[in-house]
């Protein structure tokens, strides 16, 4: 029995409407696939976007939207559930750079890689310094070092876990990177814990007969030689004539300690009066080293500090030459001799 006409047609519509179908959900499909592969066009520089913590994935895919960075949003949301990723996102700060594609985008959020912030603690500098970069670092939470100051430095070191030691030269001189809302404290801890590593490395390859009773006079002379030093080359040089003054029982007689005593009222020029103004830190009035650090020493500091060179010199003296070097004699006369040579470099420059 033959099927009637209109049966067969609605047959074959219906077939060409599931085609159709079928067709459309597979361009649609191949269409979503490319978007989620392609870079973001609307992000034309590196841009930071931070997830709150407990954010969804429908939220931020919405503010994305809204900042104009995503286009499609929903379907954002539906591949991130589609993976098994919706839950997933970590809160925190990303660097959008503008070779991401939407998929790579949801790992990047997957992943945790946030952006990390740096801070660099240069050498020379002292713990006065480092607190007010901390203050200054808008990606640093205030809690402890740089929040008040009337936050003591000893309170500072009791909540690192070095209530024994004094601040000052105790953090070792590097960039440190953290993510976005890292304690003042936290970094302080890590520099702390570097500059101890550093200093007992330092310390276990001394020179046997080195006149240091530990490793925290041994950062007290690197502080010193940090402050004294220019080249790398004269540190340990530097460091044998105060090694050396430290054996004969003469004054260190440097000028970086003094103004460190002076504190606040240095205004920049030292003299002669300066000199004779008794401070726990003015080695020209006293003997031995100063209680404390006067600064942040570096690895090649410390390297002097244990290892001196002792060439017999006891002076030194800038040469005048504008490379930082120094001029170093065994005898005062010498000394004298090289100071007058100095002065007339000084005289002849400024004329």
């Amino acid at each position: 029995m033959r099927r009637p006409f209109g049966a067969a047609l609605v047959a074959v519509l219906t077939v060409a409407v599931l085609v159709m179908a079928v067709a459309a959900g597979v361009y649609a499909w191949r269409s979503a696939m490319l978007w989620l592969q392609q870079p973001l066009t609307r992000i034309a520089a590196p841009t930071m976007y931070e997830i709150p913590l407990g954010a969804s994935v429908n939220s931020v895919a919405q503010d994305l939207h809204s900042r104009g960075v995503l286009e499609h949003p929903r379907l954002f949301a539906l591949w991130a559930r589609y993976q098994g990723k919706a839950r997933g996102l970590k809160a925190g700060e990303y660097e959008l750079q503008p070779s991401l594609s939407p998929a790579q985008l949801l790992e990047l959020f997957v992943s945790g890689q946030v952006y990390l912030h740096g801070i660099t603690f240069v050498e020379g500098t002292t713990f006065a310094d480092i607190r007010r970069q901390l203050a200054q670092n808008p990606a640093i939470k205030q809690r402890l070092a740089g929040a008040s100051p009337t936050v003591s430095p000893e309170q500072v070191m009791t909540a690192i876990g070095a209530p024994e030691l004094p601040a000052e030269g105790q953090f070792f001189p590097d960039t440190y990177k953290f993510p976005r809302g890292t304690a003042d404290e936290d970094i302080l801890a890590i520099a702390h814990r570097r500059m101890q590593q550093e200093l007992q490395s330092a310390w276990d390859s001394r020179s046997p007969d080195v006149p240091l009773a530990n490793p925290q006079e041994a950062l007290v002379l690197a502080s010193i030689v940090e402050k004294e030093s220019a080249l790398d080359s004269e540190r340990p040089l530097i460091a044998g004539v105060f090694v050396s003054r430290l054996r004969e029982g003469m004054r260190l007689q440097t000028d970086p300690t003094v103004i460190y005593g002076l504190g606040p009222s240095f205004d920049g020029n030292l003299r002669r009066a300066d000199l004779s103004r008794d401070t726990p830190f003015n080695t020209y009035t006293r003997a031995g080293l100063p209680p404390t650090p006067i600064c942040l020493p570096g690895a090649a500091s410390l390297r002097a500090a244990t290892r001196p060179n002792v060439s017999g010199a006891l002076y030194f003296v800038a040469t005048g030459n504008g490379d930082g070097s120094h001029h170093f004699s065994r005898s005062l006369a010498e000394h004298e001799k090289a100071i007058r040579r100095y002065l007339a470099k000084l005289k002849a420059r400024d004329s």
